[in-house]
């Protein structure tokens, strides 16, 4: 197997995008990619693409195809990639492991979705959660991941404002961000007097419906730097399951697929929790944000909530999270999340973050997952 490197990155603006469509996103991103890895298109021998759901949001399926055809790349391998909210993640993935079995030697990793072209886009997400146990039945993601908030308050005495917190500090990072969807910052007040979605969670503790894709150009490690002076190598590349209904689990409280993820990926790359400078992690609402960091290992089980509430989540804290802005800032247009996190660990760990720029850092992490917790990609990334 060979070692792999990301060689170009790149994110569209996020959010409601009413004059850009589909097939515009995913060839801006692509275009934008290439780009910053000084290549041509002709140089990719293939590409995987992550999307949940372009069938239902903008009734289009054969995305692959469309999109080698939109970016002009025929007759190049084009594969959909589909794991929920994870797609994303596994496409990166996808074309790691492509890299580095030799199949390949330069290829794209993209996502894309469309999510703002119906009426209400609710049902389509709910795709991505156990149909005939939990959708029948009325559950939607956020009272599903309000029963996890509401256990994990009973078990370990996390409050409602250490929930808010979470938001604000993605807020306050995303602010920094010209990409984001939500640029602005709010206060833990706002958030705890936010419309109520489902009990505990508010409007301002939910990522919002975004449109945007992201893409990334890897390479063998070998090579990187007959393109960039500032490739970005792969360390670990892990990917676990986990039961798609809550109901199954053993402890609604800590995902087990991260978890698996993230011991997977640490012994991969020879590397322990406090080793890792950076993260971005999946906080499609406020409670998964407190239940990523203790499940990546960053705080012990039930202590997200004092941790976050002390600042160690901050740009300068002890382990910075999501200084893009996260899902709840930056947007969640669902195929395109696990990229634009592996874009905004790149640009950190090359120094090009621009304001929100943290200094010193060698380790990224990025942390994708799936409905909530059915699939789960973590990756490492070292300059």
């Amino acid at each position: 197997m060979r070692d792999v490197a990301i060689i170009g990155v790149s994110q569209t603006k996020f959010g409601e995008l009413w004059d850009t469509s589909f097939r515009d996103m995913i060839t801006e991103a692509g275009l934008k990619a290439i780009g910053d890895a000084g290549i041509e298109g002709a140089d990719l021998e293939a590409m995987f693409v992550g999307n949940m759901s372009a069938g239902l949001f903008v009734e289009q399926e054969h995305i692959a195809s469309l999109i080698a055809d939109q970016a002009g790349l025929n007759p190049i391998p084009c594969t959909r990639v589909e794991a929920a909210c994870a797609s994303g993640g596994l496409a990166l993935r996808s074309g790691i492991m492509a890299v580095a079995s030799g199949y390949h030697d330069v290829v794209i990793s993209a996502g894309v979705e469309k999510m703002t072209d119906v009426v209400d886009p609710t049902p389509v997400i709910s795709t991505a959660a156990d149909q005939e146990w939990e959708v029948q039945q009325g559950a939607s993601f956020p009272s599903l991941y309000a029963m996890m908030a509401r256990r994990h308050m009973h078990e370990y005495g996390t409050t409602r404002e250490q929930l808010a917190m979470f938001s604000v500090i993605n807020h306050k990072n995303g602010f920094l961000n010209p990409l984001a969807q939500f640029p602005m910052k709010i206060t833990v007040d706002q958030v705890l007097n936010s419309s109520m979605v489902a009990d505990p969670l508010r409007l301002l503790d939910c990522s919002p419906i975004t449109d945007g894709a992201a893409a990334v150009i890897l390479c063998p490690a070998e090579d990187a730097r007959k393109y960039t002076d500032t490739p970005i190598y792969v360390k670990a590349s892990a990917q676990a399951s986990g039961t798609i209904g809550l109901h199954e689990r053993r402890d609604i409280t800590t995902i087990d697929a991260t978890v698996h993820a993230a011991r997977m990926a640490y012994k991969m790359a020879g590397l322990k929790p406090q080793d890792i400078d950076v993260a971005e992690v999946h906080d499609c609402f406020s409670i998964n944000g407190l239940l990523a960091i203790e499940d990546l290992g960053f705080v012990e089980k039930g202590k997200a909530g004092p941790a976050v509430e002390d600042g160690i989540t901050e740009r300068d804290g002890k382990i910075p999270i999501n200084p893009s802005g996260g899902l709840k800032s930056r947007g969640h247009p669902l195929g395109a999340t696990g990229i634009a996190q592996t874009a905004e660990i790149v640009w950190q760990l090359r120094g090009e973050a621009g304001k929100r720029q943290i200094n010193g850092l060698e380790i990224g992490m990025t942390h994708n997952i799936g409905g909530t917790g059915g699939t789960a990609a973590v990756h490492i990334f070292s300059n």
